[in-house]
């Protein structure tokens, strides 16, 4: 047997540095040759993505202004004419302007006030007198008020979240306490309790077309629960770090979870291989939403961006940057090809297939940890502090605030709501609070538009310009 030579840790260091030195050597300075038609290629296209609208704008009003020089130095005199007395003249020199105007496709002059409320309808010869109208908030719709109609206790934690059965007779509740409590919907009695996580559990979804409920939690596991034995027939090995939510895909047997380390992770539901690995994302990935339609997979980060998926490619198609706080809930509108984002900046709503803005929910002024959403156009928000706001999804109205009650025993700040869905039907609004209890909202049925009337006025964006 040789002797092995042994050597300080210092000089097995610096070999080893040496030999990674020489290898990569080579790379240094051989830079690939730049491409400058790609360049400008791709310049260009980035000035028509980003100023296509606004690019024009310079040369076209330079033009509208030589047209206009030889008339404005008229009107100057017209008013000094006028000032003078000589208002006789003013007749003939606004008919001059309609006649001079009526070849051209322009609106009439700024400056003119006899000319402000004209639009050219036809840019041939008709004029019209049209006046312009100013842009104003579509009036919303009116919705019942909520009101709490049941609190449910049991969990021996914080509840982290929910899932309604699809058949809507029974919902489920994943808590801090480590178990996952089964719930009458009609009664709101405690029918079952599974056990098997060994840390909080963050998300749950309940398959339509399987007897199976799928959980995930902060023990880095997913699970698949097997209902008519009531255990555990699955894992999902993958994720190296908590799992903060998942959900089903309505049409595939895939499952997606999403967690602490940046990723949402595709699933086969019955062989348990990892299909994706859809990474992108630079902090925890929040929430997570699937859809039949493309892009079917939309997750929100703490990273502050909303990213559209390709479930085939396992890449991103669309990121979205117009939050500045973290993204902690995305909901699906049920019927409508939209969806809102919840963040403590703002609540957003986008359009499918490119999340398209469409506008903000304003007001909210709390850490947004979950949104919901039924088919009535009502979505609901619930904050850190034990806040909900009712929105109207159209107009953006926010009908209806509540604060939601701690239970007795609890401190004030125990007042937080982490999770809520409507059921199946959207009559009923389930929510999972800091106060370790269930509460369940309904709409009150004695209220009419007479008797809970919109206290709303039209919102005037801008000033008329007549």
């Amino acid at each position: 047997m040789e002797e092995v030579q042994k050597h300080s840790v210092h000089t097995l260091v610096f070999r080893s540095l040496k030999r990674t030195h020489d290898m990569f050597l080579a790379d240094q300075g051989t830079a690939p040759p730049v491409d400058e038609r790609a360049l400008a290629t791709k310049l260009a296209v980035k000035i028509r993505d980003e100023y296509g609208l606004v690019k024009d704008l310079t040369e076209q009003e330079e033009r509208r202004k030589a047209s206009r020089g030889p008339s404005q130095e008229a009107w100057r005199a017209q008013q000094k004419k006028r000032e003078e007395g000589k208002e006789g003249e003013t007749a003939d020199y606004d008919r001059s302007v309609i006649s001079r105007l009526e070849g051209e496709p322009e609106i009439l002059q700024e400056n003119n006030p006899s000319s402000r409320a004209l639009v050219a309808v036809n840019p041939g010869k008709d004029m019209s007198l049209v006046p312009k109208k100013a842009p104003t908030m579509p009036k919303p719709t009116w919705h019942a008020p909520w009101k709490l109609y049941r609190v449910l206790s049991g969990h021996l934690g914080w509840v982290r979240c929910i899932a309604v059965e699809p058949g809507n007779e029974w919902f489920a509740t994943g808590s801090g306490d480590r178990v996952i409590k089964i719930w009458d919907l009609a009664t709101g009695t405690l029918k079952l309790s599974l056990t098997g996580h060994i840390s909080a559990v963050r998300g749950l979804a309940v398959s339509a077309r399987q007897p199976y409920l799928f959980s995930c939690g902060e023990d880095k596991q997913v699970k698949c629960w097997d209902l008519e034995y009531n255990k555990v027939i699955r894992h999902y090995h993958g994720h190296l770090s908590a799992c903060h939510d998942l959900a089903l895909h309505p049409t595939i047997d895939v499952l997606v979870s999403c967690g602490r380390d940046a990723t949402a992770r595709v699933w086969d539901m019955r062989t348990k291989a990892c299909i994706h690995t859809l990474t992108g994302h630079t902090n925890t990935v929040a929430s997570v939403k699937c859809q039949a339609a493309e892009p079917q997979i939309i997750t929100g980060s703490h990273d502050c961006t909303i990213r559209l998926w390709d479930l085939a490619a396992g890449k991103s198609k669309v990121t979205l940057t117009n939050h500045k706080k973290s993204v902690r809930s995305v909901v699906l509108h049920p019927t409508q090809y939209s969806f809102a984002s919840g963040a403590p900046d703002n609540i957003k709503q986008w359009k499918f297939p490119d999340g398209n803005f469409l506008q903000n929910f304003s007001g909210h002024n709390a850490i947004v940890n979950s949104l919901a959403m039924n088919a009535d156009n009502v979505l609901v928000s619930g904050g850190d502090n034990g806040t909900m706001y009712f929105w109207d999804w159209k107009s953006g109205y926010n009908f209806q605030r509540l604060q939601a009650p701690v239970q007795p025993g609890s401190i004030d700040s125990e007042a937080g709501i982490f999770a809520m869905t409507f059921d199946q039907s959207g009559s009923r609004l389930i929510t999972a609070e800091a106060d370790k209890t269930i509460k369940i909202y309904k709409e009150d049925d004695t209220a009419s538009e007479e008797s809970h009337p919109i206290n709303w006025k039209p919102n005037i964006m801008r000033k008329p310009r007549y």
